[in-house]
């Protein structure tokens, strides 16, 4: 009995080591190639990244330099080759995303594998200490010939105990590492979910450089001096376009205070498309004209003719129509609080001057293609212009949606 009980108390221990069951792994090879692998995409994302930087620091440079042709050009081709390379290193993100996954799967596998294993080996030695503890002393005492076989079998027995006791400690911190393993996995899918809404936001991104720097050729035709009297024109545009705004807002503030329709709070605003993906930031340092003027809104994708919403319940205090692609058609709101909201590129408007709007409400629908009305000057593809305005200045919208 004391030969089985000692043999039996040998497997255990070498079952129930820490070591010997991590390194009976079953996926212990494949996730060692997949961490490989994951360190070959990490080199290859820091690379980019060195590179992305340099684009940057060429960008910064050209855009304290004299405004020309030639200058804007050269900013507009390292903004394209900074969105291809962007989007390059996107896509190793993706798929490193994707290796950490599988390899966080496989360990999880291999973790709740040893948790059985370990379970199974509990409910063995359970067992046999139940049996044991169905005799009582003196029944083992003469069970044994002598009172120092009786004191073994104690010992033996206590360290059945022990080991017991050990074993459920391993149980419980492989368990606690699978549940770490778990949320791992969910914090890379939501990444990896991240990641591809943002490949299309930079796939965007470079169409739109690329067709600012094909209109920039149409409209100059290469001539500096055609360059300099569009950049006039459009800079001209642009302020007439902000005292407009401001002068209507003013206009219908001061009338709504009158008749005491505003106060001083406003709901959270609501996104005015449907889509989240937002192609342009808000001061976007990648505007392909920022070093003529910031970008005071956020550009949300939006294919041509999507029904956009009133972000907040308020009175509409223009509804700029137009007839050509070379005019801006946008929408302006005034709410409650000090905040407007402001909506470019119109396809079609639907709303009108005083109008008062609800929360959702369909106001027109969505443009920006070159060549349609209401589309303005320099687009570079359809998609939604929205801005916010606290005190009539522009201010960052996702500080907002």
């Amino acid at each position: 009995m004391k030969k089985i009980l000692v043999i039996f108390l040998i497997i255990v221990g070498l079952i129930f080591n820490p070591v010997f069951a991590l390194a009976q792994t079953v996926n212990s090879a494949e996730i060692e190639e997949l961490n490989k692998q994951i360190a070959q995409r990490k080199d290859k994302i820091k690379e980019l990244e060195e590179t992305i930087n340099k684009y940057n620091k060429n960008i910064q440079q050209k855009q304290t330099q004299a405004v020309s042709l030639k200058n804007q050009l050269s900013i507009l081709d390292n903004h394209i080759n900074k969105a291809q390379t962007d989007i390059e290193l996107t896509q190793e993100k993706i798929k490193k995303a994707e290796l950490e996954i599988e390899a966080l799967q496989l360990s999880i596998a291999d973790k709740e594998a040893i948790m059985e294993k370990q379970k199974k080996i509990i409910s063995k030695i359970v067992q046999g200490i139940n049996a044991d503890k169905r005799k009582n002393y003196m029944e083992v005492l003469l069970t044994n010939n002598s009172f120092a076989e009786f004191y073994d079998q104690l010992q033996y027995t206590m360290n059945v105990f022990t080991d017991l006791g050990k074993s459920v400690k391993i149980l419980r911190l492989v368990k606690e590492d699978l549940q770490t393993k778990e949320a791992q996995v969910a914090s890379r899918k939501k990444t990896y979910e991240n990641l591809k809404t943002e490949l299309l936001a930079k796939q965007d991104k470079l169409k739109g450089q690329s067709k600012a720097k094909e209109n920039l050729l149409v409209e100059t035709r290469s001539s500096e001096l055609r360059y300099k009297t569009l950049l006039s024109s459009l800079k001209q545009q642009y302020q007439s376009v902000i005292n407009e705004q401001r002068a209507f807002e003013d206009q219908v503030r001061k009338k709504l205070a009158l008749e005491n329709k505003l106060n001083n709070s406003i709901d959270v605003l609501t996104w005015p498309v449907p889509s989240r993906v937002v192609n342009a930031t808000f001061h976007d340092p990648d505007y392909p004209f920022r070093n003529v003027f910031q970008h005071s809104g956020i550009d949300i994708r939006a294919s041509q003719g999507t029904p956009i919403r009133a972000a907040a319940s308020g009175y509409v205090a223009r509804a700029k129509i137009c007839s050509t692609s070379s005019c801006y058609a946008y929408v302006l709101i005034v709410h409650t609080g000090s905040v407007s909201t402001l909506y470019g590129h119109f396809s079609r408007v639907d709303v009108v001057g005083d109008q008062f709007v609800q929360k959702g409400d369909i106001i027109g629908l969505s443009g920006g293609r070159p060549g349609t009305v209401g589309a303005g000057p320099f687009v570079t593809g359809p998609h939604l212009h929205f801005e916010v305005r606290l005190n009539g200045i522009p201010v960052d919208p996702m500080g907002y949606l």
